[in-house]
């Protein structure tokens, strides 16, 4: 089985099937006797409109488990999902972790896979399995980049002979680009939205780039007035949201322009050549392969189905276990 642990979504590869699940990574428990209600879509669509007593948690924050309990028990729910209720089920598990977690942050996923029943995990960096995913050739001797925006971490790589060569992980992604829209409505509009509305909002009439299209794409955005108090309803255009994610997009591209800076003469004579592929949720804003591509030169490439990069990755290392030994980061066999 391989897993996409991400910040936003889980999704399940099992062998033989491909994907079979594919599920926000939100639980919504009981508060007081800490037993799961919901998990998955239901517990998402309970996200700011829980009562008292339920919460609704994410238990990843940039890529890595923060509660640690609730992730156990949402990898529970999901492997027992996968396997129909069938308790008894011991599976190898592949999981796609940031490159950038500390050997504690690797550790704390481990231990929560193998409380929720895995019998050996192995441990992926997410680059790599983005880019198994996404097709590129990692195991000749040529350079592959590969930028994997998710929704807590974007990863820039160069890979070659299916290990790593440079690395860079940001704990900016998606959720900041949320996060900046939100801000940005509180400040210009007085008004105050939830996650939810935002990233709506980014889906909608977000873009990275200034094209003519969105110019005059408008958007109507609900939400409650700080100065009344009261609900509210604002019209905005396509070029503020652009504007108000741009902080984090620098960022990410200058992450982009630090790897490329890195790169061995030779290794970068390959990326000119074949370009950069981008994988991710990230990888699905409007206008951010022109961006990227703008400011480095390069032609980038968007991946066929970005959202599925790290899973198909996993699995295909899953399929390919003893050809692409080398590309684990870190296992844990059964006592």
């Amino acid at each position: 089985m391989g897993i996409d642990l991400g910040t936003a979504n889980t999704l399940v590869y099992v062998s033989g099937k491909g994907i079979v699940l594919q599920e926000p990574s939100v639980v919504a428990i009981d508060k007081y006797t800490r037993e799961p209600i919901a998990v998955g879509e239901e517990a998402k669509n309970m996200l700011g409109r829980c009562p008292g007593n339920v919460a609704a948690l994410r238990p990843l924050r940039d890529g890595v488990i923060a509660d640690f309990d609730t992730a156990e028990i949402m990898l529970k729910h999901f492997i027992r999902r996968v396997h129909e209720g069938n308790a008894l089920v011991s599976p190898r598990i592949v999981i796609g972790i940031p490159s950038g977690v500390t050997g504690v942050e690797r550790r704390a996923v481990m231990d929560a896979a193998i409380q929720a029943g895995a019998r050996d995990v192995r441990l992926i960096d997410e680059p790599v399995a983005a880019a198994i995913g996404a097709g590129l050739p990692v195991a000749e001797p040529t350079g592959n980049m590969i930028i994997d925006i998710g929704g807590g971490t974007t990863e820039v790589a160069v890979l070659s002979l299916q290990g790593t060569v440079i690395s860079e992980s940001v704990r900016i992604a998606g959720d900041e680009l949320n996060d900046s829209i939100i801000q940005y409505m509180k400040k210009v509009h007085n008004l105050v939205i939830g996650e939810r509305t935002a990233e709506e909002i980014k889906i909608q009439i977000g873009s990275a780039y200034p094209t003519d299209a969105d110019e005059d794409t408008i958007v109507e955005v609900r939400g409650l007035h700080l100065l009344s108090g009261l609900p509210r309803t604002v019209t905005i255009k396509g070029p503020e949201i652009r504007e108000s994610m741009s902080e984090p997009l620098s960022i990410i591209v200058d992450a982009v322009k630090r790897t490329l800076e890195r790169t061995p003469p030779e290794l970068a004579a390959d990326i000119i050549d074949r370009g950069i592929m981008l994988a991710g949720g990230g990888a699905l804003l409007k206008g951010l392969d022109t961006l990227i591509s703008h400011e480095t030169g390069i032609v980038v490439h968007v991946a066929a189905d970005p959202l599925s990069c790290v899973v198909l990755g996993t699995g295909r290392v899953l399929e390919n276990i003893k050809q692409l030994d080398r590309v684990f980061s870190g296992y844990s066999r059964p006592m």
